[in-house]
């Protein structure tokens, strides 16, 4: 076999790999740790992006660990939604890795690399992962790494908002187990796509049991994504987070949403009787109360980081929105709209460090306070990440809430879906500006003079994140082309479960 049949497990046996290489060099050579952290980076993406234009033809990937085939075994499953997490995974990790390394916040703390690549490994293991224990598992990996990157730079703040981080996903991992053995017990695996064929003939007696357990899941899966009212715990841990973690950080509420998109089609599909797209019509309500509460937050924030956090709320809530209506043409545009918000929220967290840096004691509070250097190019980054975020023209938010508004006419319920995207677009406008006037436009009386500072090096990876909205926007037509694709695998569970239950690669 060749190393492109073993394609699948390199995205999570690379950072498995850099992890404790890089934490046995940091001490010593650090410079070599952090160019070991960035190739790593680098590699993720090309295996991405080599892995995107093998199932790019709508080819499945079926990859057994331990030559054990499904569903006896470990099995890894690459399709096109899987394809475009990892790209947008190692997109994302490398851009809040060269924030990282540029502003020096990696300095904080010895293990900031070795998480990261660790947190890199379980995003890219749940994306990739074909059974639901070993999404848990993952689960469990990239929340151990991010507990450690929580607290990374240490703080009162930050330790208090990363307690309270742990504890609540701890009551969620412990859902998720009590789910896993649930459904065990019904179907006799934990395989998705095994699981999704045996739940056609559950009986009716344990109809109920099976809703009960899909709907322990799902809701697992809505805390994960911060989906109201299960959404407490976000605003004051990425609030409070080093703001590369926290541009990191903006993917973790989509693996929630990923979640949902994998399981309830292929598991819980037109064929699982009164279990069938078990969310049911809780929803779409949830989603629509998520952007509202979201960008009314957006509104009231008292600092920008807050502001940001509460826009990754917002955000997800219109996500979801899409993918509430459970069929391919919603379901195309909420992946291009999942693209564009964890991209934008990225460079919103970074934007509003670039002008925290230079504030002095002001920070990222959202009032005024002195000039500082480099103010017009801090206040240009902002602006431009607001728009990003709240879907206007010319970045591709708003080419992504076209898509989901189009594709939502299709829908019975169409008109709620409109007129809450279109209010918290008018909210989150307001919001920002009245923010970005104070914070860059106005000048407190007697305000602290910030120390002036002439490195601009803290502005490239924003500029980044900035520069590929611009391109997803350029290139609207291709992404939504390939969206729209993954979103009719999404939806044809029987093509999954025919090359997963085969004879895999192994």
């Amino acid at each position: 076999m060749t190393l492109a049949d073993h394609l699948p497990i390199l995205p999570i046996a690379v950072p498995a790999l850099a992890g404790p290489v890089a934490l046995l060099l940091m001490q010593r050579r650090r410079a070599l740790a952090v160019g070991i952290a960035l190739v790593s980076g680098a590699v993720q993406l090309a295996l991405a992006l080599a892995l995107m234009a093998r199932v790019s033809d709508g080819t499945v990937l079926s990859y057994a660990l331990g030559a054990w085939p499904a569903p006896f075994g470990i099995v890894l499953v690459a399709d096109r939604l899987a394809a475009l997490m990892l790209v947008l995974t190692a997109v994302l990790g490398l851009i809040a890795l060269l924030h990282a390394v540029l502003t020096r916040t990696d300095r904080k703390g010895w293990h900031f690399h070795p998480l990261f690549q660790f947190q890199l490994m379980g995003l890219n293991g749940a994306f990739l992962t074909g059974d639901l224990f070993n999404l848990f598992v993952f689960f469990e990996v990239l929340l151990i790494a991010s507990y450690g990157l929580m607290l990374h730079g240490q703080g009162a703040a930050r330790l208090k908002a990363g307690v309270q981080y742990v504890v609540v996903n701890l009551v969620g991992s412990s859902l998720f187990l009590i789910a896993l053995g649930m459904l065990y017990a019904l179907t006799g695996t934990l395989n998705m796509a095994d699981m999704g064929l045996r739940i056609a003939s559950i009986a009716p007696d344990d109809q109920g049991m099976l809703r009960i357990a899909g709907l322990l899941l799902t809701s697992v899966f809505a805390l994960k994504a911060a989906v109201v009212p299960l959404h407490l715990w976000l605003p004051r841990t990425y609030a409070a987070a080093t703001p590369a973690v926290a541009a990191l950080f903006a993917i973790m509420t989509k693996v929630g949403v990923y979640s949902l998109i994998r399981v309830v089609p292929q598991v819980f599909g037109e064929s699982a009787g009164f279990a069938a797209f078990v969310p049911g019509p809780w929803l779409l309500p949830a989603a629509m109360l998520s952007a509202i509460i979201g960008f009314v937050g957006v509104f009231s924030a008292r600092s920008l980081s807050e502001q940001a956090a509460y826009a990754v709320v917002g955000s997800t809530g219109t996500l979801l929105i899409a993918v509430a209506g459970w069929n391919p043409a919603t379901m195309g545009a909420a992946l291009y709209y999942l693209v564009h918000s964890t991209l934008a929220a990225a460079a919103l967290f970074l934007a509003v460090d670039v002008a925290a840096r230079r504030r002095g004691s002001y920070r990222d509070n959202a009032t005024p306070g002195a000039a500082f250097a480099g103010r017009g190019l801090a206040a240009m980054l902002f602006m431009a990440a607001a728009i990003g975020v709240t879907g206007l023209p010319p970045l591709s938010g708003f080419i992504g809430k076209l898509l989901v508004l189009s594709a939502l006419t299709t829908q019975p319920d169409w008109g709620w879906g409109f007129g809450v995207i279109l209010v918290t677009t008018l909210i989150a406008v307001i919001g920002f500006a009245r923010t970005g006037s104070a914070v860059f436009w106005k000048t407190a009386e007697n305000a602290d003079m910030p120390p002036p500072r002439a490195n601009r090096t803290d502005m490239i990876a924003p500029a980044i994140a900035l520069a590929l909205l611009a391109a997803l926007s350029v290139g609207a037509g291709i992404v939504s082309d390939y969206t729209s694709a993954a979103a009719q695998q999404i939806f044809d569970p029987a093509q999954t479960a025919a090359v997963v239950l085969t004879e895999p690669m192994q």
